[in-house]
C-alpha cells in the first residue's frame, strides 16, 4: 500500500485542518473496509443529496441515525429474537452495523425515512448569504465632479 507523506499541507495551509484530516482518514483507511449494508448517495437537486442504506429486517426503533462532528454516524442493532427458528437458508444477514459519512460544511440531515427496507437520508447544503457569490455594482462617476474639474480649468485658461 503507498502511503502519503501530508506533512507539506500541514506547514503550507491555514485552516484546512479538516479537509486535511479527511484525506488522511481516507488515504490510511483499510482497503478490507466492510461493504454492508449496501448504499447509494444520489444528487437530488443542485443543493439536495440522498443517502439510502438497504436495511432489510430492521424496524425503525432498531436503526439510529446521529450527526456529531461533522459526520453522519448510521447504526443498527437487532434486538433479541425470542423465537429459536430454524433456517434452511439464510441470506438476509440482520447483524449490526455502523457506517460512516463525512459532512461537508453547510451540509445538514433534512430528514429520514424507512421505506420498503430501504434508509433514505434526505440532506441539503446551505450555504450562508454571505458566502454566496454575490456581483458588485460599479458607481458611475457623479456628474457635478466632473463639471467642477471642467470650471477649474475655465479659470486658470
Amino acid at each position: 500500500m503507498r502511503t502519503f507523506d501530508l506533512a507539506p499541507l500541514y506547514r503550507a495551509t491555514v485552516g484546512f485542518d479538516r479537509v486535511a484530516d479527511l484525506m488522511d482518514r481516507v488515504l490510511s483507511s483499510d482497503v478490507s473496509t466492510s461493504t454492508y449494508p449496501p448504499y447509494n448517495i444520489e444528487k437530488t437537486a443542485e443543493n439536495a443529496y440522498r443517502i439510502s442504506i438497504a436495511v432489510a429486517g430492521f424496524a425503525p426503533e432498531e436503526l439510529a441515525v446521529d450527526v456529531k462532528d461533522g459526520a453522519l454516524h448510521v447504526s443498527a442493532r437487532k434486538a433479541a429474537d425470542e423465537t429459536e427458528r430454524s433456517y434452511l437458508h439464510r441470506g438476509i444477514a440482520g447483524r449490526a452495523f455502523e457506517r460512516r459519512f463525512a459532512l461537508a460544511d453547510h451540509v445538514r440531515v433534512n430528514g429520514a425515512n424507512l421505506e420498503h427496507g430501504m434508509l433514505h437520508i434526505d440532506l441539503v447544503r446551505e450555504v450562508p448569504e454571505t458566502m454566496k457569490p454575490r456581483r458588485i455594482e460599479i458607481a458611475a462617476s457623479a456628474p457635478a465632479a466632473s463639471q467642477a474639474i471642467e470650471a477649474k480649468a475655465e479659470t486658470v485658461n
